[in-house]
């Protein structure tokens, strides 16, 4: 498929979009154990949908709404919804009890507890997803081994400390790829169970349960939209492996069937696998051609999950991928917002679809792309920013000391 660069960004439109359903996994039946299982927390509450009137009138569409997931559990990030659920569906199949029936409190039971507490898990993280499993594991008392990869901020692994006293956090001197290997290779091990947000031949159960999880937050979305009579006409989604990606698309794909939304995928220019993979165009998952750090840590990812790729290839339709500069603009617009729009506190990984929106649709130099790309005064876009400050120095490094200037 052709790739076009324009001005710093630079997008694909695919050529191969399905007009089928759905993966059935992520259908409204399929997830809805997932949605019953985070509900029934004595904590739930659904993240706000802020709709940005201000800004919408300025970039010249009917609607422009960010889904606000720094404020899901305590957490800071959207990923304890796949962490708590893929780890609820674990400790299910140890049990041997019924996920669709059973509520998570119940898990508390003594008669349950003394087997859940030996039960040790492991992951490997940018940070959100360790936090998540580690947060889920300390709910029932049970041990966490998180490892990180080379450059991850000392204050995200504190955070995931933070949330259970018995997890273990180790930043690695290895790529986030190697340090994923690394997790998986220590399970087998030790015998403790991987919950890993991205899949590989043989290793896929687990990940489609975090990502089943995932849906909650676009359940929720969907049903807060239709609250002010609105339906998406694009969304946009940022990928680090894409599994929360797909799952955001293929969700979509069941509940609006005939009348999807168009789906942006967005990745740093730095480590865009889903983008590369696009380019090269033979239906397969391919690494990121260039590999370097960003800011972006949630995104910092080389390498596609295999069950969200298919999804990914036949329901997006528009790959980009964009420098650094993007997500500081995108966390600005969200710190400053105009007249009496609602802040949203938005991190690296959360604010690049609503930086990348912003530019597309109110910067003279992608007007052709804004023509192509459908944004007109009936436009509905949906963002969904999947982290508040989980690295405050840096935040305040862009919000406050113009870090990363877009010009």
């Amino acid at each position: 498929m052709k790739e076009r660069k324009i001005g710093m960004i630079s997008v694909i439109r695919n050529e191969h979009i399905s007009s089928g359903k759905g993966p059935e996994f992520l259908s409204e039946q399929a997830t809805a154990a997932a949605h019953r299982i985070h509900k029934g927390l004595a904590i739930y509450q659904p993240t706000p949908l802020v709709k940005l009137d201000a800004m919408g009138k300025r970039l010249g569409i009917k609607a422009f709404l960010v889904k606000d997931e720094s404020k899901r559990f305590g957490l800071n990030a959207f990923k304890g919804l796949g962490g708590l659920y893929a780890l609820t569906c674990v400790i299910c199949r140890k049990l041997e009890l019924d996920v669709r029936r059973i509520s998570f409190k119940e898990l508390e039971k003594s008669e349950y507890q003394a087997m859940i507490r030996r039960m040790v898990f492991v992951t490997a993280t940018d940070g959100n997803h360790g936090k998540g499993v580690s947060w889920a594991a300390g709910l029932l008392g049970c041990e966490a081994h998180i490892f990180m990869p080379k450059g991850s901020s000392p204050m995200r692994a504190q955070a995931i400390r933070d949330v259970n006293p018995k997890a273990e956090v180790r930043i690695m001197e290895t790529s986030y790829d190697d340090t994923v290997r690394y997790a998986a290779k220590m399970s087998e091990e030790q015998g403790w169970y991987l919950v890993q947000d991205t899949s590989w031949e043989g290793y896929e159960e687990i990940p489609a349960w975090i990502i089943q999880g995932y849906t909650t937050m676009v359940q929720e979305a969907c049903q807060q939209m239709e609250k002010w009579q609105l339906a998406p006409t694009h969304v946009f989604v940022q990928a680090g492996v894409g599994a929360m990606a797909g799952g955001v698309a293929g969700y979509l794909a069941n509940v609006y069937k005939g009348s999807r939304p168009k789906i942006g995928i967005v990745e740093p220019e730095n480590m865009a696998c889903i983008y590369q993979s696009a380019k090269v165009d033979d239906g397969a998952p391919h690494e990121a051609a260039d590999q370097k750090p960003t800011i972006m840590a949630g995104l910092n990812c080389g390498e596609p999950c295999t069950i969200t790729w298919p999804i990914l290839r036949d329901f997006a339709d528009w790959y980009f991928k964009c420098p650094d500069e993007v997500s500081a603009y995108g966390m600005r617009l969200l710190a400053a917002p105009e007249d009496n729009d609602k802040k949203v506190v938005s991190g690296e990984s959360g604010a690049v679809t609503a930086g990348l929106v912003a530019m597309l649709a109110g910067k003279q130099e992608y007007r052709d792309l804004k023509q192509e790309l459908g944004f007109d005064e009936d436009s509905v876009v949906l963002c969904f920013s999947t982290e508040g400050d989980t690295d405050p120095e840096h935040y305040r490094e862009i919000i406050y000391e113009g870090g990363l200037q877009y010009e």
